[in-house]
């Protein structure tokens, strides 16, 4: 037996929660759907999930317990991670402001021709590389799956890419419920519309926090 009822609902609402809470996936995601529509949100999102499967089985190899382990290893991918979010932070900082001549119906227009050229493989990527070059994500996975593994699992290995993949599986709605609700909000939202090139350079700031406070990360003890 792999992990009992209770432990699965116990898995399944730690893993909603964890998902639900604002970080840099949750942020690429907004920022796309505000920018490019649902789609773009939505494409995001699986570009992170995909991001996640790497980690996990990455982690089910024993990968995750080397970046536990090995100094050096942890800190090339932190670096390499955190040379990324702010390369993407910086792009979006340095991004120019869309022309708005204030009519309100030719800004659901950009927004519309905006949403059709979106290149959704660029944000897939996107999605996907902020979290592989993360090794937080693979820490993140190596504490917190074992603890719903039960401790007479005949393969733990199995277990986890179970345990793993059902997280991955479980937060695609929530990441679908973000997308749909910046979607909503840039649709409803007049002054969001408006002041929707200020979105790149605050995103951006934040991503260049985020970049830098990984890169200050210390290696978590063995």
């Amino acid at each position: 037996m792999i992990i009992d009822s209770h432990q699965l609902v116990m898995f399944i609402a730690a893993g909603w929660l964890l998902n639900l809470t604002p970080g840099p996936d949750v942020l690429y995601i907004l920022t796309n759907a505000l920018r490019s529509g649902t789609r773009a949100g939505v494409v995001a999102g699986l570009g992170i999930t995909a991001g996640c499967f790497v980690h996990i089985f990455a982690a089910a190899a024993g990968v995750g317990a080397l970046l536990a382990t090995s100094a050096t290893a942890f800190t090339v991918l932190k670096w390499l991670g955190a040379a990324y979010l702010l390369w993407m932070g910086a792009r979006m900082l340095l991004s120019r402001p869309a022309a708005d001549d204030g009519n309100t119906a030719a800004l659901v227009a950009a927004r519309a021709g905006s949403a059709q050229h979106t290149n959704l493989r660029k944000v897939f990527l996107g999605g996907f590389w902020t979290n592989v070059l993360n090794p937080k994500v693979a820490i993140f996975f190596l504490a917190f799956v074992p603890q719903f593994i039960a401790p007479g699992a005949d393969n733990k290995a199995l277990a986890f890419v179970l345990l793993g993949v059902l997280f991955n599986v479980n937060a695609i709605p929530v990441n679908v419920g973000w997308a749909l609700a910046a979607s909503w909000m840039a649709r409803r939202a007049t002054v969001i519309r408006r002041g929707m090139h200020w979105l790149d350079r605050v995103a951006g700031a934040m991503f260049i926090g985020f970049g830098l406070k990984l890169a200050f990360t210390d290696q978590p003890a063995a």
